[in-house]
C-alpha cells in the first residue's frame, strides 16, 4: 500500500485494506514540524511517499536543497521517525530522505537508531537535542506573538492579559464558543508552551502564569508592545525562510509552490549556533545570504 508524491493526505488509496494506517500514518506525519518554520513537513511538501507493508512503513522526503544543514536534515528524519513508532501495529520503520549530500549517512543512522553525534563523528560538535529546543523556543516566542497580538486586537487590557494564568487562559477560549480563532491560536500556543514551563506537566500548569518570556520571567504589561514587536522579528524572519524553502522546491522540482524572491544560496554542510565561537553547537540554518535572524 502506497501513496504517490504528495504535499498533504494520501491521494491514491489502493488497497482498502491498509488504507486505514496509511492514513494514520500521514495524520501523524502532520504533527512533524519544520523547526525552523513551525509548519508542518506535509504542507511544505517535503513528504514524497508513504507505503505500509504488513506493518512494514517507509517513507520517503525530500528537502529543498541538495546541501540543507545535515544536522537539521537529521532532525527531521529523527522526528518522522518518533511520530510512526508509537503506532501499536508498526512493525519496522524506514525513513529515506532523497537527493541530498548527506543522504546515505543520514538514512543509515536513522534506521540504526543512532544520534546525531554517533552518526557524524568528529564532524559533529553537539547533539540534535540542542537544535531541537532552540527553534522550540522560537516556535513558542511566534505562536506566543500570534496569541497575544490577537487578543489585544480583540480589545484585552495588556495589564489583565499577563497576569492570566493556564487555567484562566483556557477557560477564556473555552468561553468563546463561536471564536475558532482564539481557540486555535490558544491550542497551537499550549503545544509550545512547554519548553519554557516551570512544571513540564501541563496537567499541573494551571497556575502558572499563561505568558512569559524565553526564560520564564513575568511579562510587563507597560512593556509589552516592544515585546511583541521583537518577537514579530523572529515571526517575518521565519516568514521570509518559508517562502524562501518552496520557492527553492519549486525549482528544484518543478511544482506548484509559494514563489520566493531570488538571494544568493551557498551549500551549508554543518552550521554552528552562537557564531563561530570555539565549542559552539552546531545548527541548521537556511542558505540564504543576508537572512535576518
Amino acid at each position: 500500500m502506497s501513496t504517490p508524491l504528495a504535499a498533504q493526505a494520501p491521494a491514491l488509496i489502493v488497497s482498502k485494506g491498509a488504507a486505514s494506517q496509511v492514513a494514520e500514518v500521514w495524520s501523524r506525519l502532520e504533527a512533524v514540524c519544520d523547526p525552523e518554520l513551525d509548519e508542518p513537513v506535509t504542507e511544505l511538501g517535503f513528504v514524497t511517499a508513504v507505503e505500509v507493508d504488513d506493518g512494514c512503513v517507509s517513507i520517503g522526503f525530500r528537502l529543498p536543497t541538495y546541501w540543507c544543514a545535515a544536522n537539521f536534515a537529521y532532525l527531521m528524519a529523527d522526528d518522522m521517525r518518533r511520530a510512526i513508532v508509537g503506532l501499536p501495529w508498526v512493525t519496522n520503520i524506514t525513513i529515506t530522505l532523497d537527493e541530498h549530500m548527506y543522504a546515505t549517512e543520514i538514512n543509515r543512522g536513522v534506521a540504526a537508531g543512532r544520534s546525531f553525534q554517533q552518526t557524524f563523528g568528529s564532524e559533529a560538535n553537539g547533539e540534535v537535542e540542542d537544535v531541537r529546543r532552540i527553534f522550540l523556543v522560537k516556535a513558542f516566542q511566534r505562536r506566543q506573538e500570534a496569541l497575544l497580538s490577537w487578543l489585544l486586537a480583540q480589545g484585552s487590557d495588556p495589564a489583565i492579559l499577563v497576569r492570566l494564568s493556564m487555567a484562566q487562559l483556557s477557560a477564556l477560549a473555552d468561553a468563546g464558543a463561536d471564536d475558532e480563532k482564539t481557540r486555535r491560536l490558544v491550542a497551537r500556543y499550549r503545544e509550545r508552551r512547554f519548553v519554557v514551563a516551570r512544571c513540564p506537566d501541563e496537567a499541573e500548569q494551571g497556575d502558572e502564569p499563561a505568558f512569559i518570556d524565553a526564560e520564564g520571567g513575568p511579562l510587563n504589561p507597560d512593556e509589552l508592545s516592544a515585546y511583541l514587536r521583537a518577537l514579530r522579528r523572529v515571526s517575518v524572519n521565519a516568514e521570509f525562510n518559508g517562502a524562501l524553502c518552496r520557492g527553492l522546491l519549486a525549482a528544484r522540482y518543478g511544482e506548484n509552490c509559494v514563489s520566493a524572491q531570488t538571494v544568493e544560496i551557498k551549500p551549508v554542510h554543518f552550521v554552528r549556533t552562537g557564531g563561530a565561537k570555539p565549542g559552539a553547537t552546531f545548527a541548521p540554518a537556511r542558505e540564504a545570504s543576508g537572512a535576518a535572524e
